[in-house]
């Protein structure tokens, strides 16, 4: 089979593009031929597939022409068109495409008669900036298509026009009906599958598959217990990291490694000095893959605080594939995958104070914590296995396929 695999990065940024490279391994592996569709980026991976690639989008410019092309460029429906009739391939697999890549490539993909799959990573077919987050908080006020409420309360970036350009981009979607163009909906959670079908984006044909993990990668790591809990992720609002660190102001025992970058970094450093907490907190900056493990499989566990609907975050299957626990909160999909005293703990986003009690009994009960571990590591073999989700990868490109023939 020829897959054509789409996704607005070339290079791991998040979620998305680490699914988008290990799905074409995936399928590269079991004999299928793979080729990417994407945009340029000096910090694009090369591969050793064919690779189309449009034009950079500048998300902000100031001319209005370029601006439109987030909602229809006709110069990436073009280069669709020529990546189709160059690899002909059997079914297109989308991932995040809009705004940069824009609704014009399902228009050429439907053109050709090519089956479409598409794995919503995020809730942007709901969401005009896909977080349901507005001023660090949960926000629904765009569900049913009320989607002025993005340009009214200046959810993209604090910013009036940015704003007014993803609430235009998000009534042409459902005027046009993009997502109803799509053979099948592929979402990672139970979770974002009920938030589409309750806001009627596509009652048809979703499928829930979990992501997937490489148990290999992480069978000879040598599980140790250094007494300290790691966070893995960008240092944003809604990732929630800033909750832990409060927490750690109350932990006698134990450390809170903090792994990555972003806005909330110069906040966090400041939390840490205000409260003097620069010999139990540290920021370690970005790792790389292999320095993540390195770090994880040495850590007590993993602490996941978002405050924001995630979908099925790849930080709490690795960890689970690594043997450690999660402690997390109960939004979005993550209860689909931290079960209560199973694999670790849930508490409800923004409580503080239960953060600190679960993060206390996990220090200092490490037996538990290590059965907490062991069950996550069959977790992540029984249910989060490369060989399970390609058997039900294939059942969907089969039927997709069936559908397209009929």
């Amino acid at each position: 089979m020829r897959i054509l695999l789409v996704n607005k990065f070339h290079y791991l940024k998040g979620g998305s593009e680490k699914y988008y490279f290990e799905l074409a391994e995936l399928l590269k592996e079991k004999g299928h031929e793979v080729a990417f569709f994407s945009m340029k980026d000096e910090k694009n991976i090369k591969t050793e597939c064919k690779e189309y690639m449009v034009e950079n989008t500048d998300m902000d410019s100031k001319n209005i022409f370029k601006a439109f092309d987030i909602i229809y460029s006709k110069a990436n429906k073009k280069k669709m068109i020529e990546a189709i009739e160059d690899f002909k391939p059997d079914i297109v697999h989308i991932n995040n495409f809009q705004r940069q890549l824009s609704a014009s490539i399902i228009d050429a993909i439907k053109e050709k008669n090519i089956p479409i799959v598409f794995t919503a990573h995020d809730l942007q077919a709901v969401c005009p900036v896909s977080a349901m987050l507005n001023k660090g908080k949960i926000c629904e006020k765009c569900k049913g298509g009320k989607y002025y409420n993005c340009f009214k309360n200046k959810c993209t970036k604090e910013s009036r026009s940015k704003s007014l350009a993803n609430m235009i981009e998000a009534y042409y979607y459902k005027c046009k009906k993009i997502y109803q163009n799509i053979d099948c909906i592929i979402t990672p959670s139970e979770f974002v599958k009920r938030k589409i079908q309750e806001d009627n984006i596509n009652l048809k044909n979703i499928e829930v598959i979990p992501n997937f993990v490489d148990i290999n990668k992480f069978q000879n790591y040598q599980i140790e217990d250094e007494n300290y809990v790691l966070f893995s992720g960008r240092l944003s609002i809604e990732k929630g990291i800033i909750n832990v660190v409060k927490a750690f102001s109350n932990i006698p025992n134990g450390k809170l490694y903090i792994a990555g970058n972003g806005p909330e970094k110069d906040n966090i450093t400041k939390i840490i000095r205000d409260n003097q907490l620069e010999k139990k907190v540290k920021l370690l900056g970005f790792l790389s893959q292999e320095e993540l493990k390195e770090y994880l499989r040495k850590a007590t566990c993993l602490v996941l605080p978002s405050i924001w609907y995630e979908n099925c975050p790849y930080s709490i299957i690795e960890a689970f594939a690594m043997g450690k626990p999660v402690i997390s909160t109960q939004v979005g999909g993550i209860p689909e995958l931290v079960k209560e005293n199973v694999n670790g703990f849930l508490y409800d986003y923004d409580n503080i104070e239960e953060l600190t009690k679960i993060l206390n009994n996990i220090l200092q009960n490490k037996e538990k914590a290590k059965k907490l571990g062991e069950n996550a590591k069959l977790d992540a073999i029984n249910r989060y296995s490369k060989e399970a989700y390609y058997n039900k990868i294939m059942q969907i490109y089969s039927k997709v396929l069936s559908w397209d023939e009929k």
